[in-house]
């Protein structure tokens, strides 16, 4: 088991490229390990032919654990007596799963593996074009936040708003990636004493900014998070253990939904080092490799602190869960037109229409209290409403 990132401990066997008998060229990918739902391939150390594959698909191993073993004295042409006759397109499990959760016919895709063989790859970069061309597609009515090109980045609900009704699935019936993250958000609700507070912020200067500059809102929002942590510390900060750190430069995470299979959150470190603008362009940046696979597993390594954006779906308040071992997650609502109160310009109190965005964070109430979490809210408010 190879070491994969700097800070990777284990791995789980995704899939095996290769079986007892075939041949493997020195580099050629033998295999694919999963590190934090980022799959990467594994490249063969050694040419020669396939002995033995010791992990089995969907076990989970340590850096350094033997997977295969290979005999390197054998030659291409050679038979071997563990060799098994294979008929080519031959389809993995991953790519056999995938197929069929997305209803693809693997007869129609064009493979780029050996010998035209089908990869996870094609399966993924055949969906990204679907996606692609779906979002290309006229809306049927435009809908404010969505001006932007920069498509959704997170929904907390495995379901869509057209759905009757949830569907429960049996846990074998879950991709690797949504158990994953189920383990994960289970883990953290165990670990952490959660908190969610919320805050109303009126979006005017936001909404006005962000159609000046040409991007979302999240970018903005994310910019004076940015700026709020640096005063309230304790909430960049991670909880390992017995170990509480503040840290000083801001690795921000930005959850991005991949569809069904689940979401991901890759980080943008030393974000305090951006502008809103600079934040944009890695936003959308991170989003498109999260959605053809092309993060790495240091892309979604050592966050400090998180956002998550399930209000491009309309929804109105969350309660999102930390991300480990995180301390706080800022959950950013729809911005929906309200009537409230305003101060006319005589000094006296009128009814307005505002669009108005509801913020909620969860946070860890082992690290601060409730003063602390909604003085950070205040602060976020009135950096977002003093936007020029």
């Amino acid at each position: 088991m190879p070491q994969m990132g700097v800070s990777a401990a284990e791995g789980t066997l995704a899939e095996w490229r290769k079986q007892p008998g075939d041949w493997v060229a020195y580099e050629e990918t033998i295999c694919l390990i999963s590190t934090d739902k980022i799959d990467t391939d594994v490249p063969s150390p050694a040419a020669g032919r396939v002995a033995e594959l010791v992990v089995p698909e969907g076990e989970t191993v340590e850096v350094g654990a033997v997977l295969a073993r290979i005999a390197t004295d054998a030659r291409p042409g050679e038979p071997h007596a563990s060799e098994r006759v294979v008929a080519p397109r031959r389809y993995s499990p991953v790519v056999a799963r995938m197929a069929a959760e997305h209803g693809i016919d693997l007869e129609r895709v064009a493979g780029t593996g050996r010998d035209g063989r089908v990869r996870k790859q094609d399966i993924v970069a055949l969906l990204a074009r679907e996606q692609e061309t779906a979002q290309d597609a006229p809306s049927p009515a435009p809908v404010e936040q969505g001006e932007s090109e920069e498509p959704p980045l997170h929904i907390e609900s495995p379901y869509r708003a057209d759905d009757p009704a949830p569907v429960v699935a049996s846990t074998e019936g879950l991709s690797r990636m949504r158990r994953a993250i189920g383990e994960h958000m289970k883990r953290s609700q165990e670990t952490a004493a959660t908190v969610t507070t919320w805050i109303e912020v009126d979006f005017s200067r936001v909404e006005t900014v962000r159609r000046r500059l040409g991007m979302t809102a999240l970018p903005l929002v994310a910019r004076a998070t940015i700026e709020s942590l640096a005063i309230f510390g304790s909430l960049n900060a991670t909880w390992d253990g017995d170990t509480f750190v503040r840290h000083d430069a801001v690795h921000m995470g930005i959850a991005v939904s991949l569809g069904e299979d689940g979401l991901i959150v890759p980080i943008i470190r030393d974000s305090q080092d951006l502008s809103a603008e600079g934040l944009a362009k890695r936003i959308k940046d991170l989003a498109r490799r999260a959605r053809k696979g092309e993060l790495t597993p240091d892309d979604v390594r050592d966050g400090t602190f998180t956002i998550t954006n399930p209000g491009q779906f309309g929804s109105v308040m969350a309660t999102p869960i930390i991300h480990q071992p995180q301390v706080g997650i800022l959950d950013i609502e729809a911005v929906v037109k309200r009537p409230v109160v305003v101060t006319g310009p005589d000094g006296e109190d009128v009814i307005a229409i505002r669009p108005i965005c509801i913020l909620g964070l969860s946070w860890d109430h082992r690290a601060l209290d409730g003063a602390q979490a909604a003085s950070f809210l205040a602060e976020l408010k009135q950096r977002l409403e003093s936007l020029v």
